[in-house]
């Protein structure tokens, strides 16, 4: 068995101990140390962690096992880790946040799509870390939830349909209703803090943000506003000014995950600085409700949106398929929280499958450190900060991009030596400069889809029918050549460049993804 060390910083994190093999011996063995930096390993002398699953703005997580369960129970273990150039009252802030998150768990885990909460301590670190380092170190250890978030599922597989998102409404609302009916307010919810269990159902994660409504102000906001926690793109106006938050607020964030996962399309380019309002309509195909649903609750204004979860749910319902039956689970009020089941005694989750499930299996791994959430004064929460660049292009892109882009280069570069000759290497520079621009315009996402096709034809088009732009007697094409024969020149060369293109790009693809998963 390899134990991974907890110590932020370690050099060598993994220890390989072959005697815990056994799970007799596991279960009796006393405290191992790591053998490089002395720290303990066995946490609470009871979680054993196994590997790292991932790091995020104030700490890591790391996959474990709970030796003292029969069944050796897998689990997340969630470590504070803050950065070192935090200011004093930043880090109060940010401890604030992880020790909310297990109180908020404790809480809300009684809820079925929620991960419950099984332990929350503290160690002191043995001497032999870095400067700076925390006298002590906090973990908070959670249910593992056997799946993949949403943004690996966008990533992995491409764009979601509209059953699939009607689904995931139908899942996530009752969630959202729970929570909010609790007194909290989430304030985070993005594809990477959703999650898909194998068998289909979702999970919401990362509470570490949340607000308690009952309680007033968040720790260190004024009274009545908000601290300036958002995750950029995903938060509302009134959340990225400082100002109060409402579960309206969640349910923008939620319909800015759902518009992400039906275009594939990072919000910042979903959104129309210059007309300042939502422009993801094109991308998509739904159907009118739901396009009414979303862009009800994508209003800038909180009282434009729905005001409650249930509302949401109720405008779906005609056009929806009955709801998940665990969802009624959720449906009192917090006065009736008595009748919620306790976490040692939750109930199972019906298996609700999706209307169309997704052919990838899915990853033994939960990335339960979402991305850190962006931490800035309400100053700097203006609605024009959210450009950044396109996200990166799926398999099926890339592949369509390369093919496009490999035969416009056949194209253009034969258009080119016609013209300018092939003595000089001016044909060459105009025919680079031609496909950059073809290159950046698929990148930034000005062409794609059906536009390649169209561009594609027209090129073609242009370079068969005008003689000047055929006219290399190096290939056996001159001004007066038949069409019959243009084409017989033409097409073999445009299929073989894009072909050579494909092939480059995906080794390409191949090297980065594996080099990706070595560092």
């Amino acid at each position: 068995m390899e134990i991974y060390c907890t110590r932020p910083g370690c050099p060598r994190p993994v220890n390989p101990y072959p005697d815990l093999d056994s799970k007799a011996t596991l279960k009796a063995s006393r405290q191992r140390y790591c053998t490089t930096c002395g720290m303990e390993l066995i946490l609470k002398d009871r979680y054993i962690p196994l590997k790292l699953l991932g790091r995020g703005g104030f700490g890591a997580a790391f996959l474990a096992r709970d030796r003292y369960t029969p069944a050796m129970r897998l689990s997340v273990v969630k470590q504070f880790q803050p950065a070192g150039d935090l200011t004093p009252d930043q880090l109060h802030l940010a401890q604030n946040l992880f020790e909310r998150e297990g109180e908020v768990l404790e809480d809300l885990g009684k809820h079925p799509q929620i991960p419950d909460l099984y332990a929350f301590f503290e160690i002191d670190p043995p001497p032999g870390g870095a400067a700076g380092q925390p006298n002590k170190f906090f973990y908070l250890v959670q249910e593992y939830i056997d799946g993949q978030t949403l943004e690996e599922t966008l990533e992995r597989t491409g764009t979601f349909s509209e059953a699939e998102i009607t689904q995931l409404l139908l899942e996530i609302l009752p969630v959202l209703k729970f929570v909010h009916e609790s007194g909290s307010i989430h304030r985070d919810i993005k594809p990477s803090n959703i999650i898909r269990r194998r068998d289909g159902v979702y999970y919401l994660l990362d509470f570490g943000a949340v607000k308690q409504v009952t309680s007033g102000a968040a720790v260190g906001a004024q009274p009545g506003r908000s601290t300036g926690i958002y995750s950029m793109g995903f938060a509302p106006p009134e959340q990225m000014r400082g100002d109060r938050v409402y579960p309206a607020t969640d349910l923008y964030a939620l319909a800015v995950t759902c518009v992400m996962l039906l275009t594939g399309k990072d919000p910042a380019d979903l959104y129309d600085n210059y007309s300042d309002r939502w422009n993801w309509r094109a991308y998509t195909q739904v159907s009118d409700r739901l396009e009414a649903v979303l862009n009800r609750l994508l209003q800038a204004a909180p009282n434009q949106r729905f005001q409650s979860a249930a509302e949401v749910l109720q405008a779906l319902k005609p056009a929806a398929t009955p709801q998940p039956a665990h969802s009624t689970a959720v449906q009192s009020s917090p006065a009736q929280a008595p009748s919620v089941p306790s976490a040692s005694a939750r109930p199972a989750v019906p298996q609700t499958p999706s209307p169309s499930p997704r052919p990838t299996p899915l990853p033994n791994v939960q990335p339960a450190i979402a991305q850190p959430a962006v931490t800035q004064p309400p100053s700097l929460g203006k609605r024009g900060s959210m450009r950044r660049p396109a996200r990166s292009f799926s398999l099926g892109e890339l592949i369509g991009s390369a093919a496009f882009t490999g035969s416009e280069t056949g194209l253009v570069a034969i258009a080119a030596a016609s013209l300018l000759g092939t003595a000089a290497p001016t044909w060459l520079i105009a025919t680079g400069v031609a496909i950059a621009g073809l290159v950046v315009a698929q990148y930034f996402r000005w062409i794609e889809k059906v536009d390649l096709l169209i561009i594609g034809a027209v090129t073609l088009g242009i370079v068969a029918f005008f003689p000047a732009l055929h006219a290399i007697p190096a290939l056996g094409l001159t001004a007066g050549a038949a069409l019959s024969q243009v084409l017989s020149v033409l097409a073999p060369l445009v299929i073989l460049s894009g072909l050579g293109v494909v092939a480059i790009a995906l080794v390409f693809r191949l090297i980065y993804t594996l080099l990706s998963r070595l560092l």
